[in-house]
């Protein structure tokens, strides 16, 4: 498959606050936090479609999240996801002793994600990931 390399940027949106109003286990929070926000010459560079799957991978971790069309590009190789604990699998888990990881300029790369690469839920995720439920 082929991959692009970018930096990710994460950070709070209005879908993902009024999403987490509705409860982190909602559809609504799932639908405004498990996504990727990716520039649109980037999507043709991968081969895909706006709400195909990727997977986004650091040195942290690698997650499968919906990709999103930027509704503000142009900006080549640079892709946003909200925070949530789908960002949180690929982030740093080290603070430097301020109890917030950085959510800015990881390097990462997206690759379209094979028919088997589902977006699992927040369930699903945290006992995957974290071996919690």
């Amino acid at each position: 498959m082929i991959g692009i390399k970018v930096t990710l940027i994460s950070g709070r949106t209005i879908n993902q606050g009024t999403g987490k109003e509705h409860g982190k286990t909602s559809k609504q929070y799932y639908e405004s936090v498990a996504l990727c926000e990716i520039d649109p010459d980037d999507l043709k560079e991968l081969g895909i479609r706006e709400g195909a799957n990727v997977k986004v991978s650091t040195k942290f971790g690698t997650v499968t999240v919906r990709a999103e069309a930027s509704k503000r590009a142009p900006h080549p190789k640079i892709v946003y996801m909200p925070y949530g604990p789908w960002v949180n699998v690929i982030v740093n888990p080290a603070t430097q002793g301020t109890g917030m990881p950085s959510f800015k300029g990881i390097p990462a790369e997206v690759e379209p994600a094979s028919n088997v690469d589902a977006v699992l839920t927040l369930q699903e995720l945290l006992k995957q990931t974290f071996r919690k439920t």
